[in-house]
């Protein structure tokens, strides 16, 4: 059997791609100014890596609620009240931007991914700002900013995990003479439901992770401990701080992945 000849086009897409990638990272990097390494860049570095080796354990934990401990509690705790708060609110929103018909423009579902795109526009740092002006500091402002900006992520996978669905269970309930609403609490809720808990999961995941730099712009969590000691330059106590965040979102990242492992 002979081989079928490759056209001209064929042959030269290779080295379109490459050409293409190389000119984007050519013009990434000449639209960066580049102005070098400070003198202190060692410094700084081996000081933080001295206090990742020799941390202040006396910051471990006092009981006095100004410990690491305590602020790793209220970065988890912002974490899980703005992933939960934005999982309910991603439902509703995750079916208005579903598209679950045939048509090649569905104006529902086109809205509906047109807000959740402007709502993940904003990051979580922005919106921190905006709700510490609204709110004061302090934890309740880092946990609206992780859940309104969680909102626009999650009801987009939501959206997504109802457009997959298999429409079989809901032909055949509106064939038997089902409504609307028993098609969606006895066919696609049970369907979507695995999914959802696993999108949740997974949000939760980052959700610890920017939460642990909430604290920087003054909306709780271990951030505002981390920059104040970076900028008195208390290495020890970095270095803990540092080993608390990495001990904690690994811990996390473990349990979630076992848990989700088991949903799907």
């Amino acid at each position: 059997m002979m081989m079928q000849q490759k056209t001209l086009w064929q042959k030269s897409q290779p080295w379109l791609v490459t050409f293409v990638v190389a000119a984007i990272f050519i013009w990434g990097f000449t639209g960066v100014p580049l102005t070098g390494i400070k003198s202190t860049a060692g410094q700084v570095f081996g000081s933080i890596i001295d206090g990742l080796v020799h941390p202040d354990w006396s910051y471990l934990y006092s009981g006095d609620g100004e410990d690491l401990v305590s602020a790793l509690l209220q970065t988890l705790a912002i974490a899980f009240l703005g992933t939960f708060m934005s999982a309910v609110l991603a439902v509703p929103f995750g079916f208005w931007a579903a598209k679950t018909n045939r048509k090649f423009f569905s104006p529902k579902s086109a809205s509906g991914k047109f807000v959740l795109t402007v709502v993940r526009v904003f990051p979580e740092l922005v919106l921190a700002i905006m709700f510490i002006k609204a709110v004061g500091p302090g934890a309740f402002a880092g946990v609206l900013a992780l859940g309104f900006h969680s909102v626009g992520m999650m009801g987009k996978l939501f959206s997504e995990a109802v457009e997959n669905i298999d429409r079989g269970p809901n032909e055949a309930i509106a064939a038997a003479g089902g409504s609307t609403l028993d098609g969606l609490t006895m066919a696609t809720f049970p369907a979507v439901l695995p999914e959802f808990m696993n999108y949740t999961l997974y949000r939760f995941e980052i959700a610890v992770r920017s939460a642990s730099i909430l604290g920087i712009v003054g909306a709780g969590g271990v951030g505002a401990p981390l920059i104040f000691a970076l900028s008195t330059r208390a290495w020890p106590r970095v270095g803990m701080i540092l080993i608390g965040i990495v001990v904690t979102v690994t811990a996390i990242d473990f349990l979630s992945g076992q848990i989700r492992k088991r949903l799907v």
